[in-house]
């Protein structure tokens, strides 16, 4: 079947259908192979550390597989489990979201002011260097061994990633695609969606995906410090009472939380990118 236009001749039919099938089932059947091969990868290591524990590595170290899914089950099988479980969400939340917000209005104002920037750039520097988990004891003394000591530490240093990511951004913005905006009677608002949003979307999602591991290890951190409650606390005790099992189980639903929030950040950094126009376009398949 073939649709006549005044411009072009578009053929359709069984022959264009059958190619795009057989691509979109060799897909399938990649992605398939690469999930089985990882389930397989992770069986083996688990077999291998069963195996391993005891005979090559003491025990106490390591744990076992078996006794690390018994701690599991124990973890969250108790309420004081999930109220440690929540509590740490809770910081992470809350320090991502609060360092996100304040790194966007730091690198927008001081990237949209050049002197400004040129004068504070350093200093935002001097600090960005000092070790977050430095910060700790101070944060402490202000906050006390509650949450938001916690929180602070959390948005530090996802402040300073989105930061940088914004500023930079906004340095390397085109200046040409500017002017050529404002040439054609473009306002502010013209040259915020057409220029600006565009080229910072990807710099920020990128500091957001960074960010989110930074949040979590800024709160782990502090509840190693100083905590009566969370999943770093947790660690900490169990570390104490050098129990392994329960330590991997900590672990374990820390991996959880970070996938859990990655997750949730690529699916809002594919939505945006897609609204935004900037998502990437799949190449013309090849015509026989």
């Amino acid at each position: 079947m073939a649709t006549v236009t005044d411009k072009a001749v578009t053929r359709t039919g069984p022959e264009t259908a059958a190619p795009a099938a057989k691509t979109a089932r060799a897909r399938l059947q990649s992605t398939a192979a690469v999930i089985v091969l990882r389930i397989l990868v992770i069986l083996l290591a688990l077999v291998l550390w069963q195996v391993m524990s005891g005979p090559v590595v003491p025990e106490y170290a390591v744990s076992k597989p078996t006794d690390v899914y018994d701690a599991l089950i124990d973890m969250l099988g108790s309420s004081t489990g999930w109220n440690d479980i929540e509590v740490t969400a809770i910081e992470v939340l809350a320090g991502f979201g609060l360092g996100v917000a304040a790194g966007t209005v730091m690198g927008l104002v001081l990237g949209s002011f050049p002197l400004l920037g040129r004068v504070l750039e350093p200093l935002v520097a001097a600090v960005n260097g000092i070790p977050k988990i430095a910060l700790a004891p101070l944060f402490l003394l202000f906050f006390g061994i509650g949450q938001w000591s916690k929180i602070t530490i959390a948005m530090t240093g996802v402040a300073f990633v989105v930061f940088y990511n914004i500023y930079l951004g906004l340095r390397l913005r085109e200046r040409e695609l500017v002017e050529v905006v404002q040439v054609m009677g473009g306002r502010r608002q013209h040259v915020l969606g057409y220029v600006t949003l565009p080229t910072l979307a990807a710099p920020f999602f990128a500091a957001l995906k960074t960010g989110g591991p930074l949040a979590i290890l800024g709160v782990i951190g502090g509840e190693f410090i100083a905590s009566s409650e969370g999943v770093g606390h947790e660690l900490f005790t169990a570390a104490q009472n050098l129990d392994a099992a329960a330590e991997f189980a900590g672990l374990i639903v820390l991996v959880a939380l970070t996938l859990a929030l990655n997750g949730v950040l690529t699916a809002l950094d594919s939505y945006a990118l897609k609204r935004l126009g900037l998502a990437a376009r799949r190449r013309p398949q090849p015509k026989n």
